[in-house]
C-alpha cells in the first residue's frame, strides 16, 4: 500500500502541515529528543524530518518484534523510551502494573481526529493512557500457485500437504490463540486444560513448520521460500504488492481484532515531547504517510476521508460489521494464565 493508494494533492499536505497542532512542547531538562519504540516494519520512517522541522525534537527510534518483547525490555530496563505502541491487552496490562504515564491531552489536539467507535475501549476505558495509532485483523496469507484449492480455515496452517511450506507466529499469545481458535475456544480462555490442548495441537503441527516467524515473513512469503503463513492484514498488503500471487483469508471460526495505540512509559525522561509527537501521529499528514507505508487500517477519520475509494472501500483493510462481529479482541489475562502461557511456550519451543 504505498503512495499511489491515496489522493491528497501536495497544497492539502502543506495546510494539514500547518494545522496539526504539534507545538512541541519540550521536556523539564530541555532536551529536544523523543526516543520511540515501536514494531518493526510499521512506520514511514520518512515523517521523522517533518516532525522535527516542526517541533525541533529529534527522533531516535527502535523496533521490537511483539509486545512481550517490549514488554521485557520495559519490565527490566526501565523507561529508556518515551513513546511506545503495544497492542490492546498488553496496554491494559501496563496500566495495571503501573507502567504508563497518563497524557496530558492539552498536549495532543490532534486526538479529536480519532473515530469515536474507538474511544472508551475495553483496554483502557476511561481514555488516560492510550491514542490509537492503527488497528487491523489477523489472518492467513497463501501463495495462490502453491495453494488452489479455496482457503476458508484455520485448518490449513495444519494440512501435511503443505509439510516445510507453513510458517507459525514467533510469539505465544498469536500462536497459541490461532490453536484456540481453531479447536473453538475463546482467545481469552483462562482454562488451563484448553490452553494445554492448544500447545499440544501446535507440538504435533511443528513437525510440518518452516518456520516460526515476525517480519521474516515478508522475505519468505515475498520470494517464495514459503507458501502459507499468518499475519497481519495491513502486511498483506504491503506483501502482495510484491508478490502478487498471494492471497488472504479471515479464517471462519473467526480471528483477531486488535488496536495498537500510543502511549507513555511510566517515568518517561521527554513526556512533553513524547505528547507533542504523539499529536503529530494523528495529523492528517502523518496519519496519510503511515497508512500508505504500512497498509494498516486508520483510526483518524481526516485521513480515512483523503484515502482513495479503493482504498477505503478494501474489505481487508475495512471489514463491514459482520466480518468484524466474527472477530474477538485480546484481552489481558490473571497473572497465572500469563504464567503458564510462558511454561507452555517454553514446553513447544524446547
Amino acid at each position: 500500500m504505498k503512495k499511489s493508494l491515496a489522493c491528497f494533492p501536495a497544497v492539502l499536505l502543506l495546510l494539514a502541515l500547518m494545522l496539526s497542532g504539534c507545538s512541541g512542547g519540550g521536556s523539564a531538562s530541555g532536551d529536544k529528543v523523543v526516543n520511540v519504540y515501536n514494531w518493526g516494519v510499521y512506520i514511514d520512517e520518512s515523517i521523522f524530518e517533518s516532525f522535527e522541522k516542526q517541533t525541533g525534537i529529534k527522533v531516535n527510534y527502535d523496533t521490537y518484534e511483539s509486545n512481550e518483547a517490549m514488554y521485557g525490555v520495559l519490565k527490566n530496563d526501565g523507561a529508556s523510551y518515551d513513546v511506545i505502541i503495544p497492542s490492546d491487552y498488553m496496554i491494559s496490562r501496563m496500566i495495571q502494573e503501573d507502567m504508563l504515564e497518563k497524557l496530558d491531552f492539552d498536549n495532543i489536539p490532534n486526538f479529536s481526529d480519532i473515530d469515536p467507535a474507538l474511544l472508551h475501549p475495553d483496554y483502557d476505558p476511561t481514555n488516560e493512557y492510550s491514542v490509537p495509532y492503527m488497528w487491523g485483523t489477523v489472518g492467513i496469507i497463501y501463495n495462490t500457485g502453491v495453494v488452489t484449492e479455496p482457503v476458508t480455515s484455520w485448518a490449513l496452517l495444519f494440512d501435511e500437504t503443505y509439510s516445510g511450506q507453513i510458517l507459525m507466529f514467533n510469539n505465544s499469545r498469536d500462536a497459541i490463540g490461532i490453536a484456540l481458535k481453531y479447536l473453538g475456544c475463546s482467545y481469552n480462555t483462562t482454562d488451563k486444560a484448553e490452553i494445554s490442548r492448544a500447545v499440544d495441537l501446535l507440538a504435533a503441527q511443528k513437525e510440518i513448520v518452516q518456520s516460526y516467524v515476525m517480519d521474516e515473513i515478508f522475505e519468505k512469503l515475498g520470494s517464495g521460500e514459503a507458501a502459507i503463513g499468518p499475519y497481519y492484514a495491513g502486511d498483506y498488503l504491503i506483501m502482495a504488492e510484491e508478490n502478487p500471487d498471494l492471497a488472504f483469508c479471515l479464517p471462519e471460526e473467526g480471528s483477531n481484532l486488535f488496536v495498537d495505540a500510543m502511549c507513555i512509559p511510566k517515568g518517561a525522561e521527554h513526556k512533553a515531547n513524547a505528547e507533542a509527537f504523539i499529536s503529530f501521529m494523528c495529523s492528517t499528514e502523518a496519519g496519510l504517510a503511515n497508512c500508505e507505508e504500512i497498509g494498516y487500517s486508520t483510526p483518524l477519520l481526516s485521513v480515512k476521508d483523503a484515502l482513495d475509494p479503493e482504498v477505503s472501500g478494501n474489505p481487508i483493510s475495512y471489514p463491514d460489521e459482520a466480518v468484524l462481529a466474527s472477530c474477538e479482541s485480546y484481552k489481558n489475562l490473571p497473572q497465572d494464565i500469563l504464567d503458564f502461557y510462558d511454561s507452555e511456550w517454553l514446553r513447544l519451543k524446547s
